[in-house]
């Protein structure tokens, strides 16, 4: 009865392999309880954030739909604050794994949302708004392009000048 191997579900390629080969392997990320209820609880703020804001900015007609646009373009910029910080600040382990999960996929993941950005996009071209939905599609793609890259221009010139680094 040989063991079987070892497979290799980690995200860390350096880290030492087990001496005993009957050591379980590590388990993926996304098997972990406590990564999921990270996911969770962040999944719980960003979907409460998002729905107060829809509440709060519906979208009427074949108007832009302001809300799902600001949601998008913010949750795109926070995302690439929060990865630039994360990744200058070491490797994805520890405490920052945990603030990337929580935030990253948590919150950002379900306060961002793709499925009313496409359903607003479809609607608008539906009620007789093409022009509309497609401006409002590629304003929404290309802004949150680049909303993402100024987060993290944002992000890398907060902390060289916390670091006292030259641009």
């Amino acid at each position: 009865m040989g063991a079987a191997p070892h497979p290799e579900p980690t995200s860390n390629p350096q880290a030492p392999r087990p001496i005993d080969p009957d050591t379980p392997a590590p388990r993926p990320l996304h098997l972990q309880v406590g990564a999921l209820a990270l996911v969770f609880v962040g999944g719980i703020a960003g979907t409460g954030m998002r729905y107060l804001l829809e509440e709060l900015f519906p979208a009427h007609g074949t108007g832009w739909p302001w809300a799902t646009f600001g949601i998008n373009l913010s949750g795109s910029l926070v995302l690439g604050v929060l990865l630039e910080v994360l990744a200058v600040g070491g490797p994805d382990e520890g405490w920052r794994r945990r603030v990337r999960v929580l935030v990253g996929t948590g919150f950002c993941g379900s306060y961002t949302t793709y499925s009313s950005f496409a359903l607003e996009t479809a609607q608008l071209g539906h009620h007789g708004a093409p022009v509309t939905a497609v401006a409002y599609a590629a304003v929404s793609v290309i802004g949150g392009i680049l909303c993402a890259w100024a987060g993290i221009a944002l992000a890398g010139a907060a902390l060289r000048g916390w670091r006292g680094e030259l641009a």
